[in-house]
Parts: structure tokens; C-alpha cells; sequence
């Protein structure tokens, strides 16, 4: 390998990593033990036990109105979940996976015969400027990309989180 190439990989590499590196922050602060999001307010909370961490206004489903129930009605689930994934490469800049459907949200759907719907996060704007009135996911709930990569870094797999109307 020539000097010129050698230097050029290198200079590739850590110009990869300084980009990479400005995506995630460490978090060393109190444990959070709870998200807690309440859709009429559009907020949400990053809770250690009654302490809150930190506070955010979300965006939500684009339909917003009452809980999830069924594939493509853009409605944010509601009720007792959990973080149960990561994605550092989420079209939505950085996201956190919500367990839904649980098993009553399985079973409601079938009796009524259509599908739950699935893949709801917490995540980020993307790359789209947006403005902070409108609700706009298919059912997940978005902060500022800024704001995410405290999420991300604050809030672990396993934290529960309580959707309230």
C-alpha cells in the first residue's frame, strides 16, 4: 500500500468515526426507572422512580385520538409496555423499540379479525425539518433529533413505559 493510500484510509477512517461519534453520548447519571408519556399533553418523562429526569414534548400517531388497536390506524398504543430494542441506524435518526402488541393487544385484534400492528419506537425527526404542532408517525412517539440522543443513552432495554390518554 502507497504512503498517499495508507494516509487516505486512515484520514477515511477517523473522519467515519468523528461523524459516528457525535450520534451517541454516555449517560452516567441516576438510573431511569420509568418513560411515562401522556398523548393529551404531548409529553413525556424520563422518570427515576417519582423523579423526573428529563421532560420532552413528543409528536404522536398522526390519528392521536384513542389507543392503538390495529395495523395502519396511526394511533400511539396505550397502557403498560417496555423498551425491548435499540436501532443506532433508524431512518428516524436513533430509536428505541416499544414491545407492542403485548398479548391483550394480540388478542383484541384477532377477535375483531385484522392484524395488530407492530414496529412502534421511540425515535427521532430523521432528517426532515418538522414543526412541533403536528403529530405525524404511524403511531410512534418522535422528539428532536437532539433530544434523542439523550433518550437513547438514557433509557435502557427493560425500563417500562406507561402510555396515559
Amino acid at each position: 500500500m502507497s504512503q498517499v493510500t495508507r494516509r487516505a484510509a486512515i484520514f477515511g477512517g477517523l473522519s467515519t468515526l468523528a461523524a459516528c461519534g457525535g450520534k451517541f453520548i454516555t449517560y452516567d447519571g441516576p438510573q431511569v426507572t420509568r418513560v411515562e408519556v401522556q398523548k393529551s399533553a404531548r409529553r413525556m418523562y424520563l422518570l427515576h422512580h417519582d423523579r423526573v429526569l428529563k421532560a420532552y414534548r413528543v409528536q404522536l400517531g398522526f390519528t392521536a385520538a384513542g389507543p392503538k388497536q390495529f395495523e395502519g390506524d396511526g394511533k400511539t398504543p396505550e397502557g403498560r409496555y417496555h423498551i425491548d430494542r435499540r436501532n443506532p441506524n433508524s431512518a428516524f435518526y436513533l430509536s428505541i423499540g416499544i414491545d407492542y402488541p403485548n398479548a391483550a393487544d394480540r388478542a383484541f385484534a384477532a377477535a375483531q379479525g385484522k392484524k395488530p400492528g407492530g414496529d412502534i419506537f421511540i425515535h427521532g425527526w430523521g432528517d426532515k425539518r418538522r414543526g412541533r404542532s403536528n403529530d405525524w408517525t404511524a403511531g410512534c412517539i418522535a422528539v428532536k433529533n437532539r433530544e434523542m440522543k439523550t433518550v437513547y443513552a438514557m433509557v435502557q432495554n427493560g425500563t417500562p413505559i406507561d402510555i396515559y390518554a
